[in-house]
């Protein structure tokens, strides 16, 4: 089974990807990374892969494996 993984330090905070994920399995966490910035955290119960956050992503943060 794929995975998500994220580079939290290029997040800017646009959460694209959160408004974008069909499943819901993106959420803004309470961590903030180098930029001050909120980052997105992934629910692997739910995500299921799509590929949908790596497209909408202008920062590149996700990596599908």
């Amino acid at each position: 089974m794929k995975k998500i993984k994220l580079s939290v330090e290029r997040c800017k905070g646009c959460y694209l990807c959160v408004a974008n994920c069909k499943p819901q399995a993106l959420s803004i966490s309470d961590v903030t990374n180098g930029k001050g910035v909120k980052v997105v955290q992934v629910d692997e119960e739910k995500c299921v892969q799509c590929g949908s956050c790596y497209a909408m992503c202008p920062d590149l943060v996700f990596e599908i494996l």
